[in-house]
């Protein structure tokens, strides 16, 4: 695998960074070269942009030093010394100052890249109540009527309507201070709408009881509002503390989660940096198609150009083996049996009939029903819970299926599959000792068969085990265990299938033993015999390991990610497994995601729990005819190996 040498670039990630510079309050000499040697840090570990705390650079506790003349025109002149300092690295630096301009004094975030001022944007919205008082010193940006300021020798451009556009890779960024965040307008908002994705906010928030938790969220709520990386650059607990408190608190946040964040209450700088992923910005606002619909938005920015350097960068971000896996274990379980609940009272209906194999999904099912029916008030003996066995099924899972009805009190049924499936050969024709397709599908689709009369003679409904990851890979006999009068499991993916499970044990003592027996049983289907009973048929031999599809089935249709860049994702995330068993087992998933939609559109009713649901009449309209050779191309072409 190829790394760093504009790999970051190729699959959209952005360097950002955040430094909570250690001041003096009023020593610009020591601010400015606190600065600089900040820049230079972030330089060195790859960093394309940072961004400073608001009025770094004179310190945010001034007071009415503000408007002393030595504070603004030494600020000045240090500003060109940074600018000067800087010259030779390739970073876009955003430092805070105060400047003079329209006869008024202004709150600014000054932007440089490479000895060039690109443009200053003024604070909009300047607090002035409880512990700040900041309309003493400074004024809108919406007061400032020049275009331009003169910095030395050269005309900047100066105000709230400037975006910064990098032309040499399709990406903008936009600046808010402070204050900006908290009102009930952002600017950040309107800057997004006009195409900024990443948001870079110069703040000098004080601590008081609470407000880290509630700045946490407001940093969160915003980026995933807008849709954008957030960095969040705050000053650091050698400003003033005469009256006030600073934290450093600084973050990078993007769509809504926090990628890194300072640890507070320290004296000396403090840098933080991530990759934002520009790409999947992308996908999501054009997938989320009311991102746009706002008519009255302001769109009369001025676009500022500057330019991203090609730099030897490795991923520093790190992804989850587990995205779907959460702690919202409860809740998941009441969106799934809160499913089955309304199906039940809809249709009148006080009884289910499920296969109980002694498998995962079949457990979590059968605990869901045990769920609903309890919140129902429904006596658990209508749930009627049947094991098959047939030619393969081991004394293990035999074991555990018939020990969790009995612990559910349930009512258990045992149906033996085998004399009605050798009926079966027999009757198409087929040599039972041929264990082929044919073989293991008569087996599940006469299991489903049982399970459909049952449910007629006790006039209950069929509910589903199959899980969101099988629906993906099309790991289901068509109209055998693929079809259910309603599945609780439609979009619960494998590897969260395992965690409800865990969860469910360790809260209930009664059932731990069995469900942990469970948790310990390779996966299988059960459908072709060894001549010691025991469970040689394992699922991810066949197709491959279920943490690595889920990962695939994440990335590609929660952000619409090219599969080159979920092959590369994948290695950095997963040392268990080699390059060479990463693409075979994703060129897998694209040849059988493709080629098992069929499945997928006829798929019964079934919640919606997570992000991601397969359902046709939901977040999956696709064809059952689209072809994967563009994706399996696209992968092989640009997958760097």
């Amino acid at each position: 695998m190829m790394v760093g040498d504009g790999m970051l670039k190729k699959y959209g990630f952005i360097r950002v960074g955040a430094c909570s510079s250690a001041v003096r309050v009023g020593d610009i000499d020591f601010n400015y070269k606190s600065i600089v040697k900040g820049i230079k840090e972030a330089y060195d570990k790859g960093v394309e942009i940072i961004c400073f705390p608001e009025l770094s650079l004179t310190s945010y506790t001034l007071g009415d030093m503000f408007l002393q003349d030595t504070i603004i025109s030494e600020s000045k002149t240090a500003l060109i010394k940074i600018v000067e300092e800087t010259k030779e690295l390739d970073i876009v630096s955003i430092i805070g100052l105060p400047i003079y301009a329209c006869n008024q004094l202004f709150n600014c975030a000054c932007v440089i890249e490479k000895g060039k001022i690109l443009g200053i944007v003024p604070k909009t919205y300047i607090p002035n109540y409880s512990e700040f008082y900041e309309k003493r010193w400074f004024s809108s940006a919406c007061n400032a009527y020049e275009k331009e300021i003169d910095i030395g020798e050269n005309k900047v451009p100066f105000g709230n309507d400037l975006l910064f556009k990098c032309s040499n890779y399709d990406f903008m960024f936009g600046i808010e201070i402070c204050e900006d965040l908290w009102s009930l307008f952002p600017p950040s908002s309107i800057l997004a709408y006009n195409g900024a994705s990443i948001i870079f906010n110069l703040s000098a928030s004080n601590e008081i009881v609470g407000k880290y938790e509630y700045r946490k969220q407001l940093v969160s709520s915003q980026s995933s509002r807008t849709i954008t990386g957030y960095v969040y650059a705050s000053a650091s607990s050698s400003e003033s503390t005469t009256d006030l408190v600073f934290s450093g608190h600084s973050m990078i946040c993007e769509n809504g989660k926090i990628l890194n964040e300072t640890k507070r209450f320290s004296f000396d700088s403090e840098l933080i940096y991530n990759d934002i992923d520009i790409f999947k910005l992308k996908a999501l606002r054009y997938k989320e198609k009311s991102y746009m619909d706002y008519e009255g938005c302001i769109n009369n920015f001025r676009e500022i150009y500057f330019d991203l350097y090609k730099k030897k960068n490795d991923l520093v971000r790190k992804y989850d083996k587990y995205p779907f896996v959460n702690d919202n274990y409860e809740e998941i379980m009441e969106i799934q049996s809160t499913g089955l609940e309304k199906r039940l009272k809809h249709i009148g209906c006080s009884k289910v009939v499920l296969g109980v194999s002694g498998g995962l999904d079949s457990t979590l099912a059968f605990l869901v029903c045990l769920k609903a029916f309890k919140k129902l008030g429904l006596d658990s003996k209508g749930i009627i819970g049947v094991t098959m066995p047939g030619f393969a099924t081991s004394d293990r899972t035999l074991h555990n299926s018939l020990e969790l009805m009995r612990l559910g009190n349930v009512t258990s049924k045992t149906i033996d599959i085998k004399e009605a499936c050798l009926v079966h050969f027999k009757d198409i024709g087929h040599d039972c000792s041929k264990q082929d397709v044919t073989y293991e599908n008569v087996q599940a689709r006469e299991r489903t068969q049982i399970l459909m009369d049952l449910a007629n003679k006790e006039n209950g409904i069929v509910v589903g085990t199959g899980d969101l990851s099988e629906s993906a890979l099309g790991w289901c006999t068509y109209n055998g265990d693929h079809m259910s009068m309603y599945n609780v499991n439609a979009s619960i993916p494998k590897t969260l299938v395992k965690h409800l499970v865990k969860y469910y044990a360790d809260n209930n003592d009664e059932v731990k033993e069995v469900l942990y027996g469970i948790l310990d049983t390779p996966i299988s289907p059960e459908l072709l015999p060894s001549d010691n009973k025991q469970i040689v048929q394992l699922s991810e031999d066949k197709i491959g390991p279920y943490i690595l599809h889920d990962f695939f089935i994440y990335h590609f249709l929660r952000y619409g990610a090219k599969f080159s860049k979920i092959y590369y994702l994948a290695v950095k995330t997963f040392d268990e497994y080699s390059k060479e068993e990463i693409m075979k087992w994703l060129k897998v998933f694209i040849k059988r995601f493709f080629s098992q939609q069929f499945k997928r559109s006829a798929m019964p009713d079934g919640p919606k729990v997570g992000t991601i649901s397969m359902s046709p009449r939901g977040d999956l309209r696709m064809s059952s005819d689209t072809s994967y050779e563009i994706f399996l191309k696209e992968l092989e072409e640009n997958s760097d190996e």
